[in-house]
């Protein structure tokens, strides 16, 4: 009796491992995981997309921050629009005035435009030329800081300095001559630790030649403030026309500080 008793133990015990086996066989057959093997491949699936997503944004963060060129996508969307114009051939100033005498209203324009232009002095060159002088940076009680184009770097390598929580305005000195400059634009951009913190763009406007120079004075600004917002800054400065002719592209460091410089 007892071995009668052993022996269908033994056999219950070899049709439970046959049957076992032969679900692991089949869900293997199937391409399916055993819930064991479900549950670990989940979770390396769900470590896999986070480190996925992490790096795709790093990466991202880093194009966006360090791309010190994505202040001119607008300025390359300009210069392909300015490409696809078909301007009319240049002339002289001179030429300029002589056309279109029949039209009065185009006529008292002109005069109006090129009224006080020495044409002895602007010559047979139909390109106009400009020459930027000066940055003047004007804040209130403070002496009127002029710094000549292009800059000179101090012992530290800053065209300038700016105080903190300052209000201040910036003035520009240019000279016209031979032509007609139409649509002159100022570009202003601006990064901290690779990152662009500023792109400003002025339109100045159209302007004759004359010996006296101009002088544009852009609207006021206030430096950052705190702690963060010290240190240096690189930045590049441009004025370019509507032709998309270049009459001055500039880069350069300043810093932004607790207190105003030391005059020098």
């Amino acid at each position: 009796m007892e071995k009668s008793e052993d022996f269908e133990k033994d056999k219950k015990m070899k049709e439970k491992e046959s049957s076992s086996s032969g679900d692991d066989d089949e869900a293997a057959a199937n391409g399916g995981p055993s819930e064991e093997a479900s549950e670990g491949g989940t979770t390396q699936q769900g470590e896999a997309e986070k480190l996925s997503r992490k790096f795709s944004y790093a990466s991202v963060c880093s194009t966006e921050t360090l791309d010190d060129g994505d202040d001119d996508d607008g300025d390359d969307d300009e210069e392909e629009h300015n490409k696809d114009l078909v301007l009319g051939p240049q002339v002289t100033l001179k030429e300029h005035f002589e056309m279109d005498k029949d039209d009065e209203s185009l006529r008292r324009w002109k005069e109006q435009l090129l009224g006080g232009v020495d044409f002895s002095s602007v010559g047979e060159n139909a390109e106009p030329e400009v020459k930027i002088q000066s940055l003047t940076i004007i804040s209130p009680d403070r002496p009127d800081l002029v710094l000549p184009i292009p800059f000179v770097p101090n012992a530290k390598g800053y065209a300038f300095g700016l105080k903190d929580g300052s209000r201040y305005r910036l003035k520009f000195s240019f000279i016209v001559s031979n032509n007609i400059v139409s649509g002159l634009k100022y570009t202003n951009t601006v990064w901290k630790t690779g990152v662009r913190v500023d792109n400003t763009k002025v339109m100045l406007g159209t302007f004759s030649p004359q010996q006296e120079p101009y002088t544009y004075e852009l609207e006021e600004e206030t430096t950052p403030s705190g702690i963060f917002a010290r240190g240096s800054y690189s930045a590049r400065s441009k004025f370019v026309d509507d032709d998309g002719k270049c009459y001055l592209d500039v880069s350069y460091y300043f810093e932004i500080r607790k207190d105003w410089p030391a005059p020098s």
